[in-house]
């Protein structure tokens, strides 16, 4: 006499598993994004310094809309000078949160991961491909 084996159900999975299934899946493709995108920001550190285009110090914007001095210095990507690659190849996010002492000391800067698509989600219209940003800086000197 042989005993049965009972069947094996298959394990269903919760939403919060699943959930974070997709979170880590999402953050894996971002991390993969930001490493492309960083080779492109590399290329156009060697391509400024070739054509000599040298950084400049980087302003910021604090949330309430007064300009600030920054540590970094480095090349605007948008008209609107709110993203700029530093002469680091970090890229930054130049909108920062502040008040009335980062108005006199000014604000230090973090990088943040670079998109392959700059201002996704914006309102302002000025969205395009990063490489595309980066040959229109290149282009104008």
């Amino acid at each position: 006499m042989t005993a049965e084996k009972p069947e094996s159900k298959p394990v269903e999975s919760t939403r919060a598993e699943e959930a974070k299934i997709r979170l880590q899946l999402a953050a894996n493709s971002g991390r993969g994004e930001s490493v492309k995108a960083q080779e492109l920001i590399d290329e156009f550190l060697k391509d400024a310094a070739a054509a000599g285009i040298a950084p400049e110090p980087l302003r910021a914007t604090l949330y309430s809309g007064q300009p600030v001095k920054t540590d970094k210095r480095g090349w605007y990507l948008r008209k609107n000078k709110s993203v700029a690659i530093g002469e680091d190849g970090g890229y930054y996010i130049l909108t920062v949160p502040g008040g009335f002492m980062e108005r006199i000391r000014g604000v230090k800067l973090f990088r943040s991961p670079p998109p392959l698509v700059v201002g996704l989600g914006g309102r302002d219209g000025e969205t395009g491909d990063l490489v595309d940003f980066l040959a229109r800086r290149l282009a104008e000197g």
